[in-house]
């Protein structure tokens, strides 16, 4: 058995390999779960070094950025919201992963064999690509995944947008892994099947050569990304694009691919991009283009399959709004019809924030601050309380939230803002949080000073109006009692 605090660093050479699914057998096999590393987790730093490399080459090669602030920032946040669950507790793709692994698996692999690891590669990737093909052809699995594809970027940090209720229908596909695969082998390789598809979200890197006919690359993920209708419910792989050759779902990429949802969210309110979704924005379907569209931007999407199963009528029609595909309306076939997808034109314009340049720097320090705070959280997770955990969460979600409506420019953002600021001196003052550079302490004892301060000359000049209140009142009641003297 490996020692597990040796397993918790990861080298360079490691962090770099494992972007690429590189990493050996002999490097990446664990007996227990608890020895296998959260790779995830520790991947932040190569997420940012590959996120300003692609800057770099877009500025060179292009002459521009390889995609806007704000939306970079939305995705971002929406990767951050996606993994503040996991504070609490493990993922349900592991907790139901180890049920069926201790009470109905039918033998055991070696953890320790190549052969094993390799054959896990193969099923997990496997896994996915009915996963993430039923994600986009069932309409209940689509509220959950389709916040991945509602930027209208296509760069690194979209590989960021997440959703916080994906993981709730994955598991299914991985289960029969769980038969005869141990726990710390599939746990190592659901992670490296992830952040292989961290890279591929790019445009800077165009064709891949041979690699191409094997590997799903920049390329194949664009199409994938794409609301052009030569896109639409293709290359859904995650790192092998055989299995789409395979099931007849490839596509190659053979004109300027426009991205996002087919009616774009037009925000970039963190919360908003998770959750209030309509229907009428589905990316990869042609939605409900026959419902009128001025009422679908009342309904999120889980709302509207709510309501829509209650509307229609017969059973089996109920049961096909719920597990068949985005598009689908009686009489239509299950996917819907593609000709109902609007045609791009190339001349898309992408949403974009109109706060002044000054407010966008002060969202990206703010932004910046955050994540310095986020993963010291996750680095002193085992140290923190519950309460204060959840004091954090609550607090990174309402800086998220807080930059959405600034970038929005909502009219409540001034005090959203405002409202973030003092809840951080609470949360100070309260031991909950602490300055991230320790020479700031003084300042922050000194701004809750002044807080503390306002606090009380505002409680005295109550106190005060209270007294003369009560005087004036006095004094009108006895002017009252010796004009009008009893008999």
């Amino acid at each position: 058995m490996k020692n597990p605090e040796a397993q918790q660093d990861v080298s360079v050479s490691q962090g770099v390999r494992m972007m690429f699914y590189m990493m050996k057998p002999n490097e990446t096999s664990f007996q227990t779960l608890e020895e296998v590393p959260d790779y995830v987790q520790k991947a932040t730093p190569f997420f940012i070094s590959l996120m300003l490399l692609e800057l770099v080459v877009s500025w060179i090669c292009k002459g521009k950025p390889p995609g806007r602030l704000d939306d970079a920032l939305t995705s971002i946040s929406a990767g951050v919201l996606s993994r503040l669950p996991s504070l609490f507790f493990r993922s349900i793709e592991l907790t139901t992963y180890i049920y069926i692994w201790e009470n109905y698996r039918l033998f055991n692999l070696p953890w320790d064999s190549p052969w094993t690891w390799y054959l896990t590669f193969l099923g997990v990737d496997f896994g996915y690509y009915w996963f993430h093909r039923m994600a986009h052809e069932v309409n209940i699995m689509w509220a959950g995944h389709q916040t991945h594809h509602s930027s209208e970027d296509y760069n690194l940090s979209t590989a960021l947008r997440q959703s916080v209720l994906q993981i709730y229908t994955s598991w299914i596909f991985y289960t029969p892994l769980a038969l005869f695969i141990p726990p710390s082998v599939y746990a190592v390789h659901l992670q490296f099947n992830l952040l292989y598809q961290f890279w591929i979200h790019t445009e800077v890197i165009t064709n891949l050569g041979f690699l191409e006919l094997i590997l799903n690359t920049p390329s194949h993920h664009r199409v994938h990304h794409g609301r052009n209708r030569y896109c639409i419910d293709k290359n859904y792989a995650a790192v092998l694009i055989i299995w789409d050759r395979i099931f007849g779902t490839f596509e190659a990429e053979n004109e300027k691919v426009v991205y996002g949802l087919t009616h774009p969210i037009n925000t970039f309110e963190p919360i908003k991009v998770q959750e209030t979704e309509v229907f009428r924005i589905s990316t990869i379907h042609p939605s409900s283009h026959h419902l009128p569209t001025a009422n679908l931007t009342k309904f999120h999407h889980l709302f509207y399959i709510w309501s829509t199963f209650w509307a229609t009528p017969g059973f089996f029609h109920k049961f096909s709004v719920i597990f068949k595909g985005p598009g689908w309306g009686p009489g239509k076939p299950r996917l819907g019809l593609s000709e109902e997808i609007p045609q791009v034109t190339g001349k898309e314009v992408p949403f974009s924030s109109s706060a002044s340049q000054l407010l966008k720097i002060y969202t990206v320090v703010q932004f910046a601050l955050m994540l310095a705070f986020y993963e010291e959280t996750f680095a002193n997770t085992a140290a923190l309380s519950q309460v204060t955990l959840l004091l954090r969460i609550c607090f990174i979600i309402l800086t998220l939230t807080s930059i959405g409506f600034l970038l929005d420019q909502r009219p409540k953002a001034a005090f959203m803002e405002t409202l973030r600021c003092l809840v951080f001196l609470m949360l100070y003052r309260f031991g909950h949080l602490k300055p991230l550079v320790p020479s700031l302490s003084f300042a922050f004892e000194h701004a809750d000073t002044l807080f503390q301060c306002a606090h009380k000359k505002e409680y005295l000049l109550m106190k005060l109006f209270g007294n003369y209140r009560t005087q004036c009142l006095s004094f009108k009641q006895n002017k009252t009692d010796n004009s009008f003297p009893s008999k």
